[in-house]
């Protein structure tokens, strides 16, 4: 499993990054997919917490974050699953001066493989998920401006 990796710079801090990224509840603005949260256990994002959440009819059904590793003011990594794949989800926020970049990455494998899945997943699966990993990125960026501004 190589990972799909994608970063963009913000302006803000790592403390202001980390309060929206670990904030579940407004996912739903800026996950790419994600519709609405199912659960959340309490202590998120420490090890072992997970987050449930689900996504519109035609996107990738119920999807679980289990956190593996916490570091606060770094980032995280989750065990994700889903009826297609399953992986390894990590965000780092890294301080640059009045800006937070934000690294995130997804090492997943496909849940049903055939003789053409390794050619189907280069081809266009990859694709998908970098373009979701962007989208998620970009519209993380709006919602962490928009916090900034309401502070």
């Amino acid at each position: 499993m190589r990972p799909v990796e994608m970063t963009e710079s913000f302006a803000g801090t790592v403390t202001e990054a980390e309060r929206c990224w670990y904030a579940p509840e407004a996912w739903p603005k800026w996950v790419d997919g994600c519709e609405r949260i199912l659960s959340v256990e309490p202590d998120w994002p420490r090890p072992g917490t997970s987050v449930t959440w689900e996504s519109g009819p035609a996107g990738r059904g119920r999807v679980s974050e289990r956190v593996v590793e916490y570091e606060p003011l770094r980032g995280m990594t989750a065990e994700v699953a889903d009826a297609s794949i399953r992986g390894l989800q990590s965000v780092t926020f890294v301080p640059d001066g009045d800006e937070v970049t934000v690294v995130l990455a997804l090492s997943y494998r496909l849940e049903r493989r055939s003789p053409v899945s390794p050619l189907v997943d280069v081809l266009f699966i990859r694709r998908a998920v970098a373009a979701s990993l962007q989208t998620t990125l970009h519209r993380f960026g709006v919602e962490l401006a928009a916090a900034r501004r309401e502070r």
